[in-house]
């Protein structure tokens, strides 16, 4: 019989605390590289991927709110842990579930639930990052067996994982590669499929994870090729739309962490005989904190609602790029508010706001970059006014399903035509905007369900400063260009 999820949920929790606090220290372990192996198998000991397995596999059932809990109780103790854990559940575990073989799940479900085995995704290369339509990691197929070969980059748990899922295109007699492509799940332990690491990074922040470069030449049997429902580019868009509305659970643990942090540091610090906690300006900062864990918490609750393996996302991509772009902005806002807020010790990589910079930094550009992401959002937006002749931007907004509750919000701020030939600076500014009254839309939603007026209301109140502020700078028409023979005539010595 399965067990309660609350009562699941809160024997994590005591483990990460007995983990993290009793048995070892934390912000002492995590300045070393990786995450200590008698930690790491507690805590994979407790199964919290289990939650990402389907029922009849022996897992919990791969329930959306299931995934974000664990993922939020993981980011709360730790970012790194919950990008980890993060990985396996959106970038494998449920891909797996969703696409791979019948044949071959069983097996591999078996594996993490009883062996604490991990899986990650390989996507990026050298020469194209976000550009992932060009890759060319190629394979050929001969008899039952898929020969893939290639370089990846930048895959979080390089050299620790034990499955990987492996993108490619199939390379043509005449030597052309497909355009479209595949995914291959790879077993590292099976002969012909070791993948080589030629590197490790010394990636600035999340230090608990490796990353690295891996050279693929390896051979994959053909029943652990996944199945799309159409195209695999469709395929790949359902699997990183899905995998972006996960970001809200690890976004909640480590904001409601900050926030904490942030309103015990300003009660307890006294200044000028006052607590710091007294100040207007300490109040604006935290209730900027409480603002982001407002809308992480809407925004889990929109992906617990739309997420799951049964919908297709491949065409959600203003809601899933508004959901990963926000909520990564939010982590790194909010984290840099806790180290002003924490003075000098907060600028240590022992302490949890230190920390949390260098850590929740990557979240804005893994996954595709948030200025890319911005750019995406205004695109299809403007194109589905272009095709409904709709130019005032309220007018279209009112009558679109993400934003017609919210608009009218911010309708003042809004209510002007757009000029359709917007150069990308725009259109990321654009797309700031639009990704908040998305946003806020979803807040609404929240309020209706039933949470905290008073933090509904203030984080209304926030983002309607913020769209305000988007808005004015999106009206800014000056042309920006940089200067490359700038030290020309621009010594300040030659003045002084």
């Amino acid at each position: 019989m399965i067990k309660n999820f609350s009562e699941y949920l809160k024997e994590f929790e005591q483990t990460l605390k007995s983990v993290f606090y009793e048995r070892d220290d934390i912000n002492k372990f995590s300045l070393n590289r990786g995450f200590p192996p008698l930690v790491m198998r507690e805590i994979m000991a407790s199964a919290p991927l289990s939650v990402a397995i389907p029922e009849n596999y022996g897992g919990r059932g791969a329930k959306v709110k299931e995934c974000l809990g664990i993922l939020s109780s993981a980011a709360y103790e730790s970012l790194p842990l919950a990008l980890t854990l993060g990985i396996n559940i959106a970038l494998f575990l449920e891909p797996v579930a969703k696409y791979a073989n019948n044949t071959v799940k069983g097996g591999i479900f078996k594996r993490f639930l009883e062996k604490q085995q991990m899986g990650g995704l390989m996507i990026t290369e050298p020469d194209f990052g976000s550009d992932a339509l060009n890759m060319q990691t190629h394979y050929t197929q001969k008899d039952d067996l898929y020969h893939i070969k290639g370089t990846k980059h930048w895959q979080g748990l390089t050299g620790l994982a034990d499955f990987w899922l492996i993108t490619s295109r199939q390379k043509h007699e005449q030597g052309k590669l497909d355009r479209d492509i595949d995914f291959f799940i790879c077993d590292v332990t099976q002969k012909n499929q070791q993948v080589v690491v030629e590197e490790y990074f010394d990636n600035l922040g999340l230090y608990m994870i490796p990353y690295g470069t891996n050279k693929l030449d390896i051979q994959i049997p053909k029943e652990y090729k996944l199945t799309p429902e159409s195209t695999g580019v469709k395929m790949m868009l359902d699997i990183l739309h899905r995998s972006r509305m996960q970001f809200p659970g690890m976004g909640l643990g480590f904001i409601k962490r900050l926030m904490d942090e942030a309103i015990d540091q300003c009660k307890t610090r006294i200044v000028g005989g006052k607590s710091l906690f007294s100040f207007d300006q300490v109040q604006h900062q935290i209730s900027k904190i409480q603002s982001a864990y407002t809308i992480c918490s809407a925004l889990c609750v929109r992906s617990s609602d739309k997420s799951g393996l049964e919908n297709n996302l491949a065409s959600d991509g203003v809601e899933a790029n508004s959901i990963k772009t926000v909520v990564t902005d939010l982590m790194q806002e909010s984290a840099q508010t806790l180290v002003q807020l924490s003075g000098a010790k907060g600028y240590r990589l022992s302490h949890i706001g230190g920390r949390g910079i260098v850590d929740s930094r990557p979240f804005q550009i893994f996954e595709g970059a948030n200025e890319m992401l911005y750019t995406q959002i205004s695109d299809m937006i403007l194109k589905m006014m272009k095709k409904k002749k709709e130019s005032n931007l309220f007018q279209f907004l009112k009558d679109f399903n993400l934003t017609e509750k919210a608009s009218e919000y911010f309708k003042k701020e809004i209510n002007f035509s757009i000029d359709f030939n917007l150069p990308q600076r725009k259109q990321v500014d654009l797309g700031k905007a639009l990704s908040r009254i998305v946003s806020a839309g979803f807040v609404l939603n929240l309020e209706e369900k039933g949470f905290r007026k008073d933090l509904i209301s203030n984080c209304i109140n926030s983002l309607q400063h913020d769209i305000s502020n988007l808005i004015n700078s999106f009206q800014i028409n000056k042309g920006v260009s940089s200067i490359e023979d700038y030290q020309d005539g621009s010594s300040w010595l030659e003045m002084a």
